[in-house]
């Protein structure tokens, strides 16, 4: 059985090589006989006319207007809109997306209306996004609410989750945020195509159901592509392991079952473990959504792109003699199959012609992106059309100019495929400039020059009509590009924030643990050394230390308050907080036997001595507080006012708690009671600095809205981790709010629902940062800590 589909899945590949053996000959026909020339040429004369825009004196004048640098994403759409160029602009990109991931055809009136209205869409969104917000694709407040308005909150839930898995297993030799960026685009793409297919009159629960089965499939297919193409292409591999991976593959896709990982030793153990695991779980799910008679067109499919993958993977740089046919058959087969592939993962409804626009477009994506990339290529050694042509093209005469070869694809799509259509032209034609546009501002102008003198060396005619509109050119620029920088963007900066974040967390953390024991000096009364052990056992615990670190960061990097002389406030804090944990602990309360893993105090010693070292705790953070000398005394009488009338609301939290035990309480109860127990102490950690700091009232409040929802979060968390969590991370036993029959967020919501307030607490804690006058990293990477942690 094997073999016979071995035979058959050769005489697939076989067929697809036919077909673009036919296509590359047809191309070359046309570069070797220069016909694309003169057709490109009079293509070019009508576009210019809306895109060379001839200055006067007026311009003079307008120079406040003029075009801002793109990569402010805030305010270069302002800038579109303001000069009126926004519609254009939109129209043009969505017009893209329909033609390069839709496979439409531009001149049909339908699609001009789809696009017309997503287009109005997304305008809508731009023009309400507030300076410093994240576009939706990368904001994971926005990626929720969204997921609120379609009824698709738990796939939204389940792809936070994935990718966040995703983004901890990428390995060191990966581009992590490219690797990222692709699969948010793959994800984007599968759930346009659902969408694109869906009408008004789909009702809402189909509506919910496709968006739900898109997310989700789309994850699973974009999941290839760091997992299999950028793994393979890259050197985390060996090439032993590379050639053992690339076997389980292809086995995948002639069976249809994913054989098993067997033994695998070395370095690249654990990531492969994982890689493995969600790539089966991926590669069941396609098959269990898809319709039989789609099955068999998706397999055969995938077997071609990964097999044109392996060819042109294959390739070594160093090797001479590779024809035209080696370098560019593989390339087109690859190019079309993987949106091809794509259609079949949605089992989508038969297109009349988008077979045939996928099959001759693929290749236009593709030589532009090897373009793009062709200076990070000849640096890796990587075979691409232009690294080849560019290494040998003065030894061999015969090799096909690939720059060439993509022109003659662009005057293929517009004349053939897509019949001279107006809209096609013009979009193709303001892409094909941009990324020329691009190329030259990424690479400067010596070496943009120095490369098209290569190029264009046999083309010198038509170089000049190209550079012409490179240099004049205006209106040619896409938001989908402009999206992707800003996703780069945002991916890069993200990491360094959670980097400089963990290391603010490590560094507050030790500092704050090497200053809160409490010293035993000479002459003390002899029992007070015992209460004394005690506390310090207690405070030498594991802690997250959150509430001081939360202290810290807004006093010093906020406030400009200095770091030593709020060190008194920040022990307080952790004083109390350790004193409630004491409490809680104990037998007549939560009866709890390990806390930050070790065993609670009563159970080292007894309930009495644990009572006597929460109250000794409290008093010692009474007294680190008005030790606050540095400070203006005013402020220090605030602040212990208001620390006194928080430590009143925690013990009627903890007072709520107990009653409501055995209880069944509302959701508006479990909120009170949540805010009372865990978000007063994270209102107190933000609001105690800004008080010695005299911070504006309206700040505070701000300050309080965040620590409202983030505390509530946090309280969501624990319960789901009570659930679900490991007894080694957390350091306590789970499932103590079931034995101790509490009503919990898990037990009134279910767990779906739990997480499902989380996340919109998360979302108000986020829009309530938002509106505060400064922004704060740290505060928006500890409320993703909060909701992502383990522990």
């Amino acid at each position: 059985m094997y073999e016979e589909m071995i035979n058959d899945a050769d005489a697939c590949y076989l067929l697809a090589e036919e077909k673009a053996a036919r296509y590359f000959s047809s191309l070359y026909e046309q570069v070797t006989e220069k016909s694309y020339l003169s057709a490109l040429t009079q293509d070019f004369q009508l576009w210019q006319q809306n895109h060379i825009r001839r200055h006067s004196w007026l311009d003079f004048f307008t120079k406040a207007k003029r075009k801002p640098d793109n990569r402010d994403y805030h305010m270069y759409i302002q800038w579109l809109n303001h000069t009126g160029k926004l519609d254009d602009y939109l129209d043009r990109s969505v017009s893209y997306l329909y033609m390069r991931d839709l496979g439409k055809a531009l001149d049909s009136p339908d699609t001009q209306t789809r696009i017309q209205r997503m287009a109005a869409d997304i305008k809508q969104h731009l023009l309400h996004t507030k300076r410093g917000q994240q576009p939706e694709v990368i904001s994971l407040s926005k990626l929720y609410r969204w997921g609120q308005k379609e009824g698709i909150e738990n796939a939204v839930i389940w792809l936070i989750h994935k990718l966040r898995r995703v983004s901890t297993h990428i390995p060191e030799g990966l581009d992590a945020e490219q690797a990222q960026r692709k699969l948010i685009k793959i994800i984007l793409g599968v759930v346009l195509h659902v969408m694109e297919e869906m009408g008004d009159d789909t009702s809402r629960e189909e509506r919910s159901r496709r968006l739900d089965e898109a997310i989700r499939l789309g994850y699973s297919y974009g999941l290839t592509y760091p997992f299999i193409d950028d793994l393979l292409d890259s050197q985390v591999l060996t090439l032993q392991e590379k050639k053992k991976y690339s076997h389980m593959i292809r086995t995948a896709l002639l069976t249809g079952t994913v054989p098993k990982l067997g033994e695998w030793t070395g370095s690249n153990m654990a990531m492969i473990r994982y890689v493995h695991a969600e790539l089966r779980d991926a590669f069941e799910y396609i098959k269990g959504v898809q319709r039989p008679e789609t099955q068999r067109t998706f397999f055969e499919q995938s077997y071609v792109f990964f097999h044109s993958q392996e060819i042109d993977r294959m390739k070594d740089l160093s090797h001479a003699d590779y024809a035209n046919e080696d370098l560019y058959i593989p390339i087109i087969l690859k190019s079309s199959s993987s949106r091809l592939i794509a259609r079949s993962v949605l089992s989508a409804p038969e297109d009349e012609g988008f077979d045939h626009r996928t099959f001759y477009y693929g290749i236009y994506n593709q030589l532009a992106d090897d373009f793009a990339d062709m200076f990070d290529d000849m640096r890796d050694g990587a075979v691409t059309p232009y690294t080849y042509y560019l290494t040998y093209r003065e030894q061999r005469s015969d090799l096909i100019n690939p720059f060439e070869l993509y022109w003659a694809v662009i005057s293929h799509l517009i004349h053939n495929v897509y019949q001279s259509d107006p809209k096609s032209r013009e979009v193709i034609l303001d892409r094909a400039i941009n990324g020329l546009k691009r190329c030259k501002e990424r690479v400067g102008v010596e070496k943009y020059n120095e490369i098209m003198e290569i190029l264009t060396f046999d083309i010198p005619e038509f170089n000049r009509l190209i550079q012409h509109m490179v240099r004049k050119a205006v209106d040619v620029d896409f938001f989908d590009k402009l999206l992707r920088d800003q996703v780069i963007t945002h991916f890069k900066n993200d990491r360094k924030e959670k980097e400089d974040f963990v290391q603010t967390l490590h560094q507050v953390r030790d500092q704050l643990n090497r200053n809160l024991q409490i010293s035993k000096h000479e002459g003390m009364p002899p029992m007070k050394e015992p209460l004394i052990d005690a506390a310090n056992y207690s405070l030498n615990g594991d802690g997250k230390r959150l509430r001081p670190i939360m202290t810290w960061v807004m006093g010093v990097h906020e406030y400009g308050l200095d770091g030593a002389a709020i060190m008194p406030l920040l022990r307080s804090l952790e004083y109390m907080h350790t004193a409630s944990l004491i409490f809680d602990d104990l037998p007549t309360q939560d009866n709890a036997s390990a806390r930050r893993g070790r065993p609670t105090l009563h159970e080292v010693h007894n309930s009495a001595t644990a009572e006597l070292t929460g109250l000794l705790l409290i008093q010692r953070a009474v007294q680190e507080q008005s030790s606050l000398e540095p400070f203006d005394p005013q402020a220090v009488l605030a602040l212990m006012r208001y620390s006194a009338q928080k430590a009143e609301d925690l013990c009627m939290g903890q007072m709520m708690d107990l009653d409501s035990k055995g209880k069944p309480l509302t959701l508006e109860q479990l909120n009170t009671l949540c805010f009372y127990k865990t978000g007063i102490a994270f209102e107190a950690s933000l609001v105690m600095p800004a008080i010695l700091a005299r911070v504006a009232e309206e700040e505070i409040d701000g300050l309080k809205r965040f620590a409202y929802h983030a505390g509530i979060a946090f309280q969501i968390k624990d319960d789901l981790l009570d659930l679900e969590g490991d007894v080694l991370l957390l350091g306590k036993p789970v499932g103590q709010d079931v034995e101790n029959n509490n009503s919990t967020f898990v037990t009134v919501l279910g767990r779906e629902g739990a997480a499902r307030e989380m996340w919109n607490h998360y979302c108000l804690a986020v829009e309530a940062l938002q509106e505060l006058p400064r922004s704060n990293a740290f505060l928006k990477h500890l409320l993703d800590y909060i909701v992502q942690r383990e522990r």
